[in-house]
């Protein structure tokens, strides 16, 4: 879905020479209708990534192609937006109309799509994410989670094969929270698109088919979520959590009970003991 061969990123430093590198050499591959989570503390590069998988920036050095697609090639671009969406932290800044089903319509309609089309694609975008009874509310009377499903389902009329969510549940509250991660899950697992996520939520990074963890713009740590929670020790020392289950089986081992190490949800902790 997404091929990134040895890509550097490098801002232009404000107030001082040179510039700050944010990626470093990176080279992933994100396989169609996986769902990839992206973990990292503040300064990581993790939003940088996110953006340069959209081509909403382009590498300084190295390629990203997105089937098929060089980031690099401005005739390009468009078709890759198109493929690779993007949703936002805030969806106050992704909502641009006011009525729900006029935003969920604004992506097509700039595509050029017949009005027929654009009917039928708002309709099912808004199935998909279960608002379609909030069709015809105004986005600002909306909670936090249902904004930000209103977002998924705009990026959603646009049918993309892979959607991009730069910490999407960053804003919202513990239900809102349920509310987008269900409908995250449903888009990879009923609707088979290619999922990234962003997020700082270990819960939220145990869903995924593999997790890299970035530091200084560099991937220090790859594979599936069991396997990057059971090295507790050095997830820690990266600055980030690990699930509070996993963290509790931690303590429990070392106080030299011979228990799995492995464990990532509640469930499966009580079945164990």
């Amino acid at each position: 879905m997404i091929k990134i061969e040895d890509v550097t990123y490098e801002y232009n430093s404000i107030g001082e020479e040179g510039q700050l590198r944010a990626i470093r050499n990176l080279s992933i591959d994100v396989k169609r209708g996986e769902f990839l989570v992206i973990l990292g503390h503040n300064g990581s590069g993790k939003s940088t990534l996110a953006k340069l998988m959209n081509g909403l920036l382009i590498p300084t050095k190295g390629d990203i192609y997105v089937m098929g697609m060089n980031t690099k090639d401005e005739n390009k671009i468009w078709n890759i937006r198109e493929k690779a969406g993007m949703v936002f932290q805030n969806p106050d800044n992704q909502i641009v109309a006011t009525i729900v089903e006029e935003d969920v319509a604004f992506g097509p309609e700039n595509q050029g799509i017949p009005p027929a089309e654009i009917r039928k694609r708002v309709d099912e975008a808004l199935r998909i994410v279960e608002m379609t009874e909030y069709k015809r509310h105004a986005p600002h009377l909306l909670s936090g989670g249902q904004k930000q499903r209103v977002a998924i389902a705009g990026i959603l009329a646009m049918n993309p094969d892979c959607i991009i969510f730069d910490e999407p549940t960053a804003m919202l509250d513990p239900t809102g929270r349920i509310e987008v991660m269900n409908t995250i899950k449903k888009l990879n697992k009923v609707e088979e698109k290619t999922i990234v996520l962003i997020t700082h939520y270990m819960d939220e990074a145990v869903e995924a088919d593999r997790i890299l963890v970035m530091e200084q713009g560099e991937i220090v740590m790859a594979g599936t979520p069991r396997e990057i929670f059971k090295q507790v020790k050095k997830v820690k020392e990266l600055g980030l959590d690990v699930p509070q289950v996993t963290e509790l089986v931690y303590e429990l081992r070392k106080e030299g009970i011979d228990i799995q190490e492995d464990i990532l949800t509640v469930e499966e902790l009580v079945r164990l003991l």
